[in-house]
């Protein structure tokens, strides 16, 4: 079995909008090893899914288990430390702290993490080289282009190692170029330890996925799984 990540009749109302219903009993197991393409129109749910799987957010009704444990919503700190060391995430918007170095926007989130400063700057030092950015360590958000933001964006989130990584749009702001190198660079860090949620407009890019899952009606249809 390696199912790692299981909803159950999951639902979100968000009562603030007239109580609106975005998602409607969702049942669906997510395997470790696989890259998975939530598609759908804006307003059909997809970001909100993400943040209930990060934790950001909690759901109105259902749940949720890792690797077959009930995640408590009411415990936020142990959720919050959960997410840090198990859960990657890359925003449409890159999420950089300006005043801080790529370095810096990388290894702070391994501090995070619980890890020792000089441990977690080597650490990001290595992933930033991974992804062709060694030579932009100690530059600051504003002199980097969108696409090396991304990339940035998306070595802070590998650098604890997560099994999860959610991504929510990351190529929604490049052009097809940087887009498609963005995708590619997160397909490559899949593997048989980890699983991988991205929420895109782009089928195109959807299609090269291991599952295509669209968001109908606040729930999912499954499209396209290979196995």
């Amino acid at each position: 079995m390696n199912n790692l990540i299981e909803l159950k009749n999951l639902s979100k109302t968000f009562i603030e909008k007239n109580n609106v219903k975005v998602l409607k009993n969702i049942n669906y197991k997510f395997k470790l090893g696989k890259i998975y393409s939530l598609i759908g129109p804006s307003g059909s749910g997809k970001s909100t899914l993400l943040n209930l799987i990060s934790l950001i957010d909690r759901p109105t009704s259902g749940l949720i288990r890792f690797q077959n444990k009930l995640i408590d919503f009411n415990k936020k700190q142990k959720n919050d430390l959960f997410r840090a060391k198990n859960i990657g995430i890359v925003y449409q918007q890159d999420n950089l702290l300006p005043d801080f170095t790529a370095l810096e926007n990388v290894y702070l989130a391994s501090l995070a993490g619980g890890f020792e400063k000089e441990d977690a700057k080597k650490k990001a030092k290595d992933i930033l080289k991974k992804v062709g950015l060694f030579n932009r360590l100690s530059h600051y958000p504003n002199e980097l282009s969108g696409g090396e933001k991304q990339r940035v964006a998306i070595s802070r989130a590998l650098i604890n190692e997560p099994k999860i990584i959610l991504a929510d749009e990351p190529t929604g702001s490049l052009d097809k170029k940087n887009s498609l190198e963005i995708f590619r660079l997160l397909k490559k860090q899949i593997n048989s330890k980890r699983l991988i949620i991205i929420a895109t407009h782009n089928r195109f890019l959807a299609n090269k996925s291991d599952c295509l899952l669209e968001m109908v009606d606040g729930n999912i249809k499954s499209t396209n799984v290979r196995v």
